[in-house]
């Protein structure tokens, strides 16, 4: 049972015959028309025991986005339900009207929807619904909590998306340019062509121009259905808040970004989230679409508060691809004590991959650098200097084994990935 603030004002406007009157028979008869009121409201309310919820579920939608969940409230009883209903989604889902008032006739339903913005990425539910059934006055209600359990899954934003355009535009660049016709490691073979005056000598096939009585050369172009395999660290240096944004999002980000941009470049992509154990996998080489894929994999992703078992990828590694790959490992360069974890686990990967270190640098550092205002502030620039001094001291080590290293800010880490990934290619060194 509720009551209502109908009620509430009620039992106050009451006080007024027991001030003007005052006796305990006063009271005596102000508490029983009140008590009668009450019951009279709770045996006027419709039962909510033949009360149906059903509810349709909102499916799938990006972060910040906005999704519908339904609600369908079915009244078999015999009284007119006059309903307050309150979806219980929980805050992160944003519920915009998840309390709404709704009267049903007896033998019929209504349907109820719920605006949703969610705020937080990953799998958002609603356990239950509650009902209140309201007396003809409004003063009382009878109360019940239903179980009518919905979901939501939140997916990546993606914001990224805007710099594929541009990158897409590089990478198809690179497939025409006569400046990949280029012989040696990382090639494959395109098509034969008559020689012309600049031509390299090696490039000669001379079976072909005995055949043709004429010399030709070979064309190559860059190696497709390559791997690119992308391991998303998840241990706890990602929870790490990078404005305003967890480092483990913005590996997201760039991961997708990278991912596409391979896939539309002909390359086979894998995808692992890992930290003691695999947390999530997806790759090209399974049916459907692989944005889809990724962002179904990646949603329910959250960064455990565990040390990353560095010792465990290159296994992980060889048993996504036996040959040599691009393997890219989106981590912190600061967490930890990287010349026991990460520079040699790079520099062992560096010996058959091409391996590509990517890590988000904080902006507050270069602002902390550059003011030094007090006493305070050049304390904090000169530990911001220390900080970079030594994410650089990681870089060189790392480069030196033959690692390339992408340190950028959050905004910028994705398309500076991509970068690396069209200049790798261009190179022919994937």
């Amino acid at each position: 049972m509720a009551i209502s603030g109908r009620f509430v004002l009620l039992a106050l406007l009451g006080l007024a015959p027991v001030l003007l009157m005052p006796g305990w028979g006063t009271v005596l008869a102000v508490v029983l028309v009140l008590a009668a009121l009450l019951a009279l409201e709770i045996g006027l309310a419709a039962s909510l025991r033949s009360i149906e919820m059903q509810r349709s579920e909102p499916g799938n939608v990006a972060l910040h986005g906005t999704a519908v969940s339904s609600l369908t409230v079915r009244n078999n009883g015999r009284r007119l339900l006059r309903a307050k209903v309150r979806d219980a989604w929980q805050p992160s889902a944003g519920a915009q009207n998840p309390v709404q008032e709704i009267d049903v006739p007896a033998g019929e339903s209504r349907k109820l929807t719920v605006r949703l913005q969610p705020v937080r990425r990953g799998d958002l539910r609603a356990p239950h619904v509650t009902l209140r059934s309201l007396g003809p006055l409004r003063l009382a209600a009878r109360q019940r909590t239903v179980e009518c359990p919905g979901s939501l899954r939140v997916l990546p934003p993606f914001n990224s998306r805007r710099h594929l355009p541009s990158k897409l535009r590089k990478l198809r660049e690179l497939d025409g340019k006569a400046a990949v016709q280029i012989r040696g490691a990382g090639t494959e073979f395109d098509s034969l062509r008559d020689y012309v005056r600049g031509d390299d000598v090696r490039s000669i096939d001379w079976r072909a121009t005995a055949r043709r009585s004429a010399v030709v050369v070979r064309t190559w172009r860059p190696e497709r259905d390559r791997r690119v395999v992308i391991i998303l660290d998840t241990s706890r240096t990602s929870a790490a808040r990078i404005e305003d944004e967890p480092r483990l999002d913005t590996g997201m980000e760039a991961a997708l970004l990278l991912a596409v941009l391979a896939e539309r470049g002909g390359d086979r992509v894998d995808f692992l989230a890992f930290d003691r154990r695999a947390r999530a996998r997806a790759g090209s080489a399974t049916t459907g679409n692989l944005l889809g894929q990724l962002v179904q994999a990646m949603a329910p992703l959250d960064a455990e508060l565990i040390e990353l078992d560095w010792s465990g990828i290159p296994g992980q590694v060889r048993g996504i691809s036996a040959h040599r790959s691009l393997v890219v490992l989106l981590t912190s360069l600061d967490g930890g004590a990287p010349e026991e974890g990460l520079i040699p686990v790079a520099a062992q990967l560096a010996q058959q991959h091409v391996v590509v270190v990517a890590s988000v640098r904080d902006p507050l550092l270069g602002q902390m650098l550059r003011e030094r205002h007090n006493a305070s502030s050049v304390f904090r620039a000169a530990a911001a200097e220390r900080t970079l001094l030594e994410r650089e001291a990681v870089t060189s080590q790392l480069r030196h084994q033959g690692v390339e290293v992408v340190d950028a800010e959050p905004h910028q880490l994705p398309p500076q990935l991509a970068d690396m990934y069209i200049r790798l290619k261009a190179a022919g060194r994937l």
